[in-house]
């Protein structure tokens, strides 16, 4: 029998792929994204409701998954990274403020939350969330499950920490805080990392090493038409000229190729291109023309293969342009990282022990490596700009520190 969830900002499914893997069963999926609803409904049988959480009665929610409140084996979902600026409702004690149709998304989960009472919770979200001195909303939510406790005779506790994806074999550098309650009081023992950084003391002890953007394309077939992939926009023609695993820096006076621009003038991803030998860095949602990370063929990323880097079950099915596919992977959960929590939480609170040290939706490791591609010359139309700029002279110090400070005058 499948342990029963209810999900929340669903989103494309990476958390519930995740738990999926892991022996637990989706009842509803909530979402007010139309694209994210008709994709899940095109792979999954799962009952969907679509609008925004604060217009969806818990009533409604519970009817749909077919439970009552305290049948849920667990609530999962992961708030979308808004100000948490509502904690003082919390803090007042005003409880009334949960069913608030203003009221932000955290405080909403804390609603379902409440409504539902789970057996226990999974809630995700941007390290942000717990950054010190800027912990509103760990505080929100601590102060909701007091109350809750306090009201309803509960013993939610809270268990927060941050992980990294490509530590549980994800190949891709993916950093998310996660939360995790029982409701009878028990604690959560976080999964230690079942992945490590080639070379480390633990890989070569033979621990399973990172996995890497070869390892999650290696047996997918070539893409014949990439003109849909190409890139565009002014620096499109520069890409060729950057070596695998490199980005803009690579054209500084630091770097090992043209001085085209400052020393950490640009955002990181600005020309990051995927290396084979390493995993890549986090997928952006909604990226500019020149935002990697890139194929080192100089394309995007295929639709398989962004589903890939998230450890997407293969065979997802999509029916929207590859912008709106982008955005919805962009945002969700690996669900590789998913499945691991999943796991966890199954055995220690449900007593269902599977093979914890494997997760079917990582990929596999690939024995070797292909050589890097041929890098091109820099085109002429570029070098014009070497030796044009200066490194950033430090924190608070640009140029977008400088313009602020006239804009504030």
């Amino acid at each position: 029998m499948k342990l029963k969830a209810i999900s929340l900002f669903t989103g494309i499914g990476g958390l519930d792929f995740g738990f999926e893997a892991a022996g637990f069963e989706t009842r509803v999926a909530l979402d007010f994204d139309e694209t994210a609803c008709a994709t899940l409904r095109l792979n999954r049988n799962w009952p969907v409701l679509e609008g925004p959480i604060a217009a969806i009665s818990s009533e409604t929610i519970l009817a749909t998954a077919g439970l009552k409140p305290g049948e849920a084996d667990i609530l999962i979902g992961g708030p979308p990274c808004q100000p948490f600026s509502k904690s003082g409702y919390w803090a007042r004690g005003d409880s009334r403020r949960l069913s608030d149709p203003r009221a932000d998304t955290l405080v909403e989960y804390l609603r379902v939350l409440r409504d539902t009472r789970p057996k226990t919770f999974l809630l995700e979200n941007v390290p942000g969330l717990a950054y010190r001195g800027k912990s509103e909303g760990i505080e929100t939510l601590q102060a909701g499950i007091e109350e809750i406790n306090r009201d309803l005779g509960t013993d939610y506790v809270l268990e927060c920490r941050a992980l990294n994806a490509v530590d549980y074999g994800v190949p891709q550098l993916r950093e998310r805080v996660f939360i995790v309650g029982s409701r009878d009081g028990r604690s959560f023992r976080f999964p230690s990392p079942t992945h490590f950084r080639s070379g480390s003391l633990e890989a070569l002890a033979g621990k399973d090493r990172h996995r890497t953007a070869w390892d999650a394309f290696a047996d997918l077939d070539s893409i014949k038409d990439k003109s849909a992939l190409r890139v565009k926009g002014k620096w499109a023609d520069l890409l060729p000229s950057i070596p695998e695993g490199q980005n803009y820096l690579w054209h500084t006076d630091r770097g090992g190729g043209a001085a085209l621009f400052g020393w950490r003038r640009r955002y990181w991803n600005f020309l990051l291109k995927l290396a084979k030998d390493k995993p890549s860095w986090t997928i952006q949602a909604q990226p500019g023309p020149a935002t990697g990370p890139f194929h080192w063929e100089n394309r995007r990323l295929s639709q398989e293969e962004l589903c890939r880097l998230q450890t997407f079950p293969d065979g997802l099915r999509f029916n929207c342009n590859h912008a709106e596919i982008q955005k919805m992977v962009g945002n969700a959960v690996p669900s590789a990282l998913a499945e691991s929590l999943a796991r966890e939480i199954a055995a220690q609170f449900f007593g269902i022990n599977g093979a914890l040290d494997t997760s079917t939706l990582a990929p596999s490791a690939q024995e070797s490596f292909p050589p890097p591609e041929r890098r091109l010359p820099v085109p002429k139309k570029f070098l014009h700009l070497a030796h044009s700029d200066s490194a950033h002279p430090g924190t608070g110090l640009g140029r977008g520190a400088a313009y602020r400070e006239r804009e504030a005058a």
